[in-house]
């Protein structure tokens, strides 16, 4: 070019780099440069064979092994619920709040901080360390765990950020594979949050069991089963709890019920590893739902505890999460942490900003904090009134069975009790989208539609 080469002109420097370069590109019959005229004379060797690239084209491919992934079944059918033109058809589907005319809801609290946030000159959009903003880690774990529970503890406690839950489950059981290692006994609810499998497998984890949880008789929790495989297990198994709002049946233990279940645990020397997605989103009361971790921990009980902001924050997209954990001893949890980010730097290198701002502002502000306690109120409180209406058509309908389960359920989702076969029966002739296993989101109830979907499960049941 003109600029390195003052007047288009080619200096004796320039034409033994070129010589060179050539001589490189083709060592055993070298192109050479002409100076004078500015061309290139290549050896007819020099030239790429055009049957190279048909021999290529025949070649079967390097990904010709590579069978196709199984669809996701809730992503799949919320693709199936948007392709579908029925005007009568709902989406029971996704585990995703929706506003009573069944829209995603932006809670008014991230509204207001993000307000802040643009008229904030002094944010940047800096890489983060690889745990996160402290800021953001700090005032999760005081949410989990109460503030005086954090004094108490010290330096023994600490967290770091994730990508939301599935983010801290991921890093947490990588921790385990490699310090507890791989075949160590873990076990989860039946049934769990189908993810649960993918992710311990992606961990590395290959010794994965259940302990009974439901009682499809009741449409409740099989306490006295889950007791006796906790009992039954390995001593010092990885215990996965789901903290509140069970995904996917709604069904916890009473407060008098995990008192048991920590004695079992402890007793046995298990590992628990509390799995929260609903904090203050299944009671409107984030002191009552992390009732069982305090408890655990007020105790004694070394945890790790997954933590997400995209239900009780309305976060979703945002993937902001916090993997906590709780140890003997502050140098043992200064190690949990250097090894986690150890795992974090080699995973995605550093979590996202701007949902941990967002969190860490609204934890840290008074009036943005009493807003978000509002917004939460007006979330579960509309899950409540949903699950009191279908009962109410239910019962009204004189539908066979018993329907209580649905108002002593909590959380986002209901266990229906409906079969695979009536299931099914709702998404193709009612046009209802729901999960074969006959769970429900409740937030995709709304008043113009909860007395169609009564009726579609009356017709279900009643039917066959």
């Amino acid at each position: 070019s003109s600029s390195y080469c003052p007047n288009n002109t080619i200096t004796t420097q320039h034409h033994r780099r070129i010589q060179s370069l050539l001589s490189h590109i083709h060592p055993d019959s070298p192109a050479s440069f002409n100076t004078t005229s500015g061309t290139l004379n290549a050896p007819s060797s020099f030239h790429m064979n055009s049957t190279s690239n048909s021999t290529n084209s025949t070649m079967p491919s390097l990904f010709g092994a590579i069978p196709q992934a199984p669809v996701d079944p809730i992503l799949s059918m919320t693709q199936r619920y948007k392709a579908d033109s029925n005007p009568s058809k709902v989406n029971l589907g996704v585990g995703a709040y929706r506003d009573d005319q069944g829209k995603p809801f932006v809670l008014r609290v991230v509204r207001e901080v993000e307000k802040q946030m643009v008229a904030d000159s002094s944010l940047n959009k800096e890489y983060m360390p690889q745990d996160g903003l402290p800021a953001f880690y700090n005032a999760a774990v005081k949410l989990m765990y109460g503030e005086k529970l954090v004094q108490q503890l010290g330096d023994k406690i600490g967290g770091i950020q994730s990508i939301s839950g599935t983010g801290a489950l991921r890093i947490g059981f990588s921790f385990l594979c490699q310090f507890f290692g791989s075949k160590t006994p873990v076990y989860l609810p039946n049934p769990t949050w189908g993810n649960h499998y993918k992710v311990l497998e992606e961990a590395g984890m290959i010794n994965v069991n259940t302990y009974r949880y439901y009682d499809s008789k009741t449409r409740g929790l099989n306490f006295d089963g889950m007791i006796e495989d906790l009992r039954n297990a390995p001593e010092q198994s990885v215990i996965v709890l789901h903290l509140c709002a069970h995904n996917p049946t709604g069904v916890d233990p009473t407060q008098e019920q995990w008192k048991k279940i920590y004695q079992v645990m402890n007793e046995k020397n298990h590992f628990a590893f509390f799995d929260s997605a609903y904090q203050g989103f299944a009671s409107g009361d984030l002191d009552l739902d992390a009732f069982a971790v305090r408890y655990f921990v007020e105790r004694g009980k070394e945890v790790f505890t997954a933590q997400s902001f995209a239900k009780n924050l309305g976060l979703y997209g945002e993937r902001v999460g916090c993997l906590s954990f709780v140890s003997k001893s502050g140098q043992l949890t200064s190690a949990i942490r250097s090894q986690l980010k150890t795992i974090v730097r080699a995973m995605y290198s550093n979590p996202p900003l701007h949902g941990a701002q967002i969190v860490a502002r609204v934890l840290s502000d008074k009036k943005m904090y009493d807003l978000w306690m509002e917004d939460l109120t007006i979330m579960s409180d509309r899950i409540k009134d949903m699950r009191k209406a279908l009962f109410d058509h239910l019962t009204k309908l004189q539908t066979p069975g018993n329907w209580e389960h649905i108002l002593k359920q909590i959380g986002m989702f209901t266990y229906t009790g409906l079969t695979v076969e009536q299931s099914n029966k709702m998404i193709n002739k009612y046009h209802v989208y729901m999960l074969t296993n006959g769970r429900i989101s409740m937030a995709g109830l709304n008043k113009s539609n909860v007395e169609y979907v009564a009726k579609a499960i009356h017709e279900c049941v009643t039917q066959g």
